[in-house]
């Protein structure tokens, strides 16, 4: 049974890809419709993730699990296992780089499939069972199109100093590297939470829980895609 959630995991991972991520992997993008995109992530997720770990966390789950999920929640709130710094914040000093006024990203209107795919991460990071929630927010949220690499130990990845000066915000758009420290947080730490995350889930899975699981993975899924449509849209983006 495990080993079929596991698959089927990986396969939804497989396909968090969308048709306009490449336009964030070059120049092109002006400064206005690089702000439509990160308003739309910082609103949607990344100003609140803590809020939605705490609540899995809230739901009383198994010790090891309650340990993970705390560490988890801890580093995105506080940094303190990293640069000691919320992650939330430092999204925003990428923001300050990119010299888009926060205010322009903090607020503003949300396109409809952004609203529905936050009203799903609501909704799931409040339900009961807890591992269903666990799932959708540190496989799915956390997670990326590389997941299988991840998990097999397959993905090599440059140091992490020359991801930085290679990454598009600053090669293409002019964010200082001193201000692009968000990734490097996550490089810090991400090794640990993709490891707790799927032990978590696939640790604690039953026979009674995993078809919910794959089902609100596969639900987050086609929610996020949706979500990246309109974004795209309001971008002026197009196939």
């Amino acid at each position: 049974m495990k080993r079929e959630l596991e698959e089927r995991l990986l396969g939804a991972m497989d396909r968090k890809d969308h048709w306009a991520w490449p336009a964030f992997t070059r120049a092109g993008l002006t400064r206005a419709q690089l702000t439509v995109h990160f308003r739309h992530e910082y609103q949607v997720y990344v100003r609140d993730f803590p809020v939605l770990l705490a609540r899995v966390l809230g739901q009383g789950p198994p010790d090891e699990v309650r340990r993970a999920l705390a560490e988890n929640l801890y580093e995105e709130q506080t940094g303190k296992l990293s640069f000691g710094v919320p992650h939330p914040e430092l999204f925003l000093e990428m923001i300050d780089g990119l010299r888009i006024p926060r205010a322009s990203v903090t607020g503003g209107a949300l396109e409809p499939e952004a609203r529905a795919y936050r009203a799903l991460l609501d909704r799931r990071s409040l339900s009961a069972p807890w591992i269903v929630g666990a799932a959708v927010l540190t496989i799915f949220v956390e997670g990326s199109v590389h997941e299988r690499a991840d998990v097999r130990g397959a993905r090599v990845l440059a140091p992490v100093d020359e991801a930085i000066l290679h990454h598009p915000m600053v090669k293409d758009y002019g964010c200082p590297p001193e201000k692009l420290r968000l990734p490097r947080a996550h490089r810090a730490v991400e090794a640990g939470h993709r490891r707790d995350a799927w032990e978590m889930v696939l640790g604690h899975a039953d026979e009674s829980t995993a078809g919910a699981i794959g089902e609100a993975v596969e639900e987050a899924l086609a929610a996020w895609l949706a979500y990246r449509d309109g974004v795209a849209r309001a971008m002026g983006l197009a196939k």
